[in-house]
């Protein structure tokens, strides 16, 4: 049985349709109209209001998490700021794709990680002997997805302590909605104008009832994952088992891709060496730690 998102009330109370889908366990809104028109034209014209909850989300932390994450992504951790998001994939020993995420810097030694897939006994493997612990925190964030050419003018009445006009593209910045803390990352999964806000669960309903109430004017609607589809499509942006199967459930080698033939050939950095890593003695070694039921 899918579990509720922490917006499920809200989600619930404006489904229409009654049409749910079963995302990573969660119970999740596949359209709220008899048709998701209005919702694809809501992202591209005004705002689509999208619930991204069933995100997995990891954060590894400690003196090596630079080392750890350097290890699992395509990607170059040597050139990413604090504050600063990437996108990449991540990939086997035979440099075939598992999945595709975001990685944001938090701090120095602190990273949040997204994925399609659970990947935390992948990144626990990768770690293994590094001074870094992998978490998983997937019910700790409840995340939605502010996307279309209004986004920005919605936010900037709802959210105190961020200069929207100096948030960047794939970068993060901290601020508060009607007085608690919410993360805001320049990113989303649509092509257009877009933000994601993250924030803890017991949060969740306040801050979409601020944004529903101050999008009214801007035109903002709640959007389902049919829209929210057809955007990435039409955006060139590519999904796990839809253009690629992860090379940990390819039944056959030719299923598997590497990026260059997914198009995130960009989002490989070959020649970025190794980071600096002394090897800890076995009375300093840490263990990653994972839930089981990660």
């Amino acid at each position: 049985m899918p579990l509720p998102t922490p917006f499920h009330s809200r989600t619930s109370a404006v489904c229409d349709s009654y049409e749910w889908r079963n995302w990573s366990g969660y119970l999740s809104a596949g359209l709220y109209e008899p048709s998701h028109e209005r919702e694809y034209y809501a992202i591209r014209n005004s705002a689509g209001l999208i619930d991204v909850s069933p995100l997995f989300k990891y954060e590894v932390t400690g003196p090596d998490a630079a080392r750890l994450v350097d290890r699992v992504i395509t990607r170059d951790v040597t050139k990413q700021k604090i504050g600063q998001v990437y996108y990449t994939p991540w990939c086997d020993s035979h440099g075939k794709v598992i999945d595709d995420g975001t990685v944001s810097r938090l701090a120095a030694n602190h990273f949040r990680v997204t994925s399609a897939d659970p990947n935390g006994r992948w990144f626990q493997d990768v770690g293994h002997g590094l001074n870094a612990t992998v978490t998983n925190v997937t019910d700790d964030l409840a995340a939605l997805a502010l996307q279309g050419p209004r986004s920005r003018a919605i936010l900037e009445e709802v959210v105190d302590g961020i200069d929207f006009g100096q948030l960047k593209y794939f970068h993060l910045a901290e601020g508060t909605v009607d007085g608690f803390p919410v993360t805001v990352t320049r990113t989303g999964y649509t092509g257009d104008l877009g933000y994601e806000l993250w924030v803890r669960p017991e949060y969740a309903e306040r801050l979409w009832d601020c944004l529903i109430d101050r999008g009214r004017g801007h035109g903002i609607l709640p959007a389902g994952i049919l829209a929210l589809d057809v955007a990435r499509v039409e955006a060139g942006l590519v999904m796990i088992a839809v253009d690629y199967v992860s090379s940990h459930h390819a039944v056959i080698e030719s299923q598997k891709s590497s990026p260059y033939e997914i198009g995130l050939g960009w989002a490989v950095a070959p020649g970025k060496g190794c980071l600096l890593y002394t090897s800890p003695s076995p009375r300093d070694r840490t263990r990653s730690r994972m839930p089981s039921s990660a």
